[in-house]
Order: C-alpha cells, then structure tokens, then sequence
C-alpha cells in the first residue's frame, strides 16, 4: 500500500478538511467549485474554463479509468487543483496510460483525498462558491486559511486573454474513432473561432461537420476577422467574468451589425448576451456536471445536459431583439437565447459534452443552417 503525503484544504470561511495529497507538493488557491459528473475527470482539469478554480468531484470514486494522452481538452491542465473523496489503487480501461496519481504528480496539479466532500459540497451550496487553498507536503493551518482568504475571487476577473491561444492557427480535426482522432473529410463552409478557453471536443464537432476553423486569439479585432470573410463566427467557452472582456463584446457587435452568423458557447453565451445589450451575474454556486436537465423552450423537450459556468445571463435583461431558447430545470436560470433580426444565437452548457451527454449537439447543426438561411433558422414560425 502506497504511503501519502499529508495536506489541508482551507476555505475562506475557516473551514479546514484534513486528507492525503495525490498530486504535487506545493500550494494552490482558487475558487472552490463542486462538479457531479461521475467520469471525465482529465476532460475537467484541462477545460480552461476551469482556470483559477479548485474542483471537487462529488462521485466518491475518481481515478477508476486512469489517464491517457488523447482525452486533453487542450495542450494544459488549468482547474487550480483537484479534491476528491478517493482514488482507487488500481485504474483500469483498455485505453489507461497512467494512473491519476502519475498524472497529477507529471502535471504538477495539487490534489488532495481522503476528505469529506459530501461536507464540502453542502457547505458551498449553502454559502456559495468560496475562496479555497490546497497546501500539500506540510500542515501549517495559518498559511493555508490565509491564502485561501487573499484569494480575490472571479468576479471582474478577465481570464479570456489569459488562457487563450497567443497565435491564430487552423484546425481540422474531426471527432474520434477506435481508430483515433480522425481528419475532416469535406469543406462546406469557412468558420472563424474565437478562443477564449475553447476546448478541443467542440472544435472537432465542427470539424466533423465539414467547417474549415480558423481559430483566432480572444483579443483579435473584428476588423481582422472580417478580412477573412467568414461564413460564420462562433464563440468559445472560457472562465472568469464575461463583463471586463470589453474586447471581445465589441467585436461581437461589429458582427451582429454586419449580420455575420454567430453561435456561443458558455462564455460566448455571456459575451453575445453582453454585445446585444443584456446583463451578466454571479451564480451562488454555479452549474458544474453532466446532468443538467435543460427545457428547449422551442420543440418541449427536455435535455440532459453538460454544465460548467459560475456566471449566468439575467433572463430579466433580455432586450426586445434578443429571446430565450432555453432555461434550467434545476434553477429556472437562462440556457440559450437568439436574435430575432439577426443570426446569431448562443448556449450556456456545453453541448460538445465531452464527456457526458450529447442531447444538445444539435445546435452545431443549427449554427450550419444559420449560415445558409440566415435568421430564419432561429425563428420557429419562418
């Protein structure tokens, strides 16, 4: 039996849980989050939209199928550390390269187990989404709650540049096979990509589709995108505030004026909600997992849903040009929205869902039909 370095996890409140560090030694802070997908976890810690958060993962047994090199969701690990409950000695699936615990320590990701997350969930669904801090190799409770106390918190914290890709590049890889990740087949139209955290799984989603992606850094000027006379703009996931991200909403009404077809994901939800004249806020605690019951506002149906977003659009502030598509059936908070002169439409999960459900790839779909019958392809009675 493995021996395991001992470590603290401290939040802002005063709370400290005491458990085995499973990563690296060292210290992290960030805002602690809880997540309540059962699998995914090497998806989740290279989301960017989970840079600057500290993630727990609610199912009590993580580390099941090991790690390999093929489930990154982009080339780093940026969740600020990881809390689980237990990690499992042995991992095991025929496409296991690592253990969790190699990959934590090769990545330099600080993680603690052994604690009580069913505790820490309930103490940040009752106070909310809270400052944290992971100090693993050494017990020093004083530091620990200190840091977990200086940690500012994400709101009014722009974290688009700082994740995004610091130079436009061209993407053509389709979806995976047994085969592996295979290349796109055809071109049907040209697709530029803002990467504000965008995560690989939705890029491959449109490859598949036959787009031809041209994805751009989050601070590239509409004026730059234009030239390459698009078919259409689409909007990545990413973490942080949408509201400082003052760049990207006025890029994003540049296209709404030109009438360009625009589809968001998460963070592009929030950013065209922004660009068309709509409000943004904090979530208590947000939406983390893979089971999110989502009502499509349109057809009726219900969709089981992957979430990751702490931030919301105000379903209140939506302007006359601008309607819901979709809410929560958890919390009744706004899940999808369209232009009605425009076409230009948006997401707030994430409907790649990589892992997780697939009920709303549709709208990867829809985004093409946008960009062959313009608004009509959002307005259900044309």
């Amino acid at each position: 039996m493995p021996s395991f370095t001992p470590a603290i996890l401290a939040l802002a409140d005063g709370t400290v849980f005491k458990g085995q560090s499973i990563g690296a030694d060292g210290v992290t802070s960030g805002e602690v989050v809880f997540n309540t997908a059962m699998s995914g976890y090497q998806e989740i810690l290279t989301d960017p939209s989970y840079c600057r958060q500290i993630v727990t993962l609610t199912y009590p047994h993580i580390g099941n199928t090991g790690c390999n090199d093929e489930d990154f969701e982009s080339a780093a690990n940026f969740a600020a550390g990881l809390i689980i409950r237990d990690l499992p000695r042995r991992a095991s699936n025929w496409r296991s390269e690592e253990d969790l615990g190699a990959y934590l320590k090769k990545h330099g990701i600080v993680a603690i187990a052994g604690i009580d997350t069913r505790k820490l969930t309930r103490i940040l669904r009752e106070k909310g989404a809270q400052a944290g801090c992971i100090l693993a190799g050494e017990i020093d409770e004083a530091k620990a709650l200190a840091m977990a106390k200086a940690f500012p918190g994400l709101a009014g914290m722009d974290l688009a540049k700082v994740v995004s890709a610091k130079a436009g590049y061209e993407w053509a890889e389709a979806e995976w096979t047994l085969e592996g990740y295979r290349q796109r087949a055809e071109e049907r139209f040209h697709v530029v990509a803002y990467d504000f955290g965008v995560k690989r799984n939705i890029l491959r989603m449109l490859a598949e589709r036959g787009v031809r992606l041209t994805v751009v850094p989050a601070q590239t000027p509409a004026a730059d995108v234009l030239a390459m006379k698009p078919d259409g703009v689409f909007l990545s996931n990413g973490p942080g505030d949408p509201e400082p991200c003052d760049y990207a909403i006025a890029a994003i009404r540049e296209f709404l004026e030109r009438g360009v077809p625009t589809f968001g994901i998460c963070l592009g939800h929030q950013l065209l909600a922004l660009a068309s004249g709509a409000r943004t806020m904090k979530m208590k605690f947000g939406h983390h997992g893979a089971n999110h019951p989502v009502k499509d506002l349109d057809s009726g149906q219900v969709l089981i849903t992957s979430q990751n977003h702490g931030f919301a659009v105000d379903g209140d502030s939506l302007p006359a040009n601008l309607r819901a598509t979709h809410v929560s059936l958890f919390d009744s908070s706004l899940q999808g929205i369209a232009r009605t002169d425009v076409p230009a439409f948006s997401f707030q999960g994430h409907p790649e869902a990589s892992p997780g459900p697939h009920d709303v790839a549709y709208l990867f779909d829809r985004f093409l039909d946008c960009m062959t019958r313009g608004v009509a392809a959002l307005n259900p009675a044309q």
